[in-house]
């Protein structure tokens, strides 16, 4: 699922994680490649707080990273499932219990965390 982020994405990810200054991954040394799993696991303290980071996007910008998890260029498969619970809720809330249930369903059919790595 490596995608090369556009401005867009890049302005979702400060957004998301205002204290990033570089868009390369500390573990790696690697741009990243997709928006909610560097928040979830680089920049949020805890499941809590990427949902709280997650609900400063408008509902435009929900529904385009949910547009991008849908298209499958946008990875869910390395967040915590904790995150991914809560963040399926909010988009259920947000835009609809159809998007959320195949956002559920392209994790759970989805590749593992270290397959994204690794392809």
């Amino acid at each position: 699922m490596a995608r090369t982020l556009s401005a867009r994405d890049l302005e979702i990810l400060k957004k998301l994680a205002p204290e990033l200054d570089d868009p390369l991954c500390p573990a790696s040394g690697h741009e990243f490649f997709s928006i909610l799993p560097p928040v979830a696991n680089h920049f949020a303290t805890d499941d809590q707080d990427f949902i709280e980071r997650v609900k400063r996007l408008t509902p435009d910008e929900l529904a385009y990273l949910a547009g991008l998890i849908l298209n499958g260029s946008e990875s869910v498969g390395c967040l915590p499932p904790e995150s991914l619970i809560l963040f399926v809720e909010y988009i259920a809330d947000m835009i609809s219990l159809e998007t959320a249930e195949k956002i559920v369903t392209i994790y759970q059919v989805g590749a593992s965390c270290e397959e994204e790595c690794s392809g």
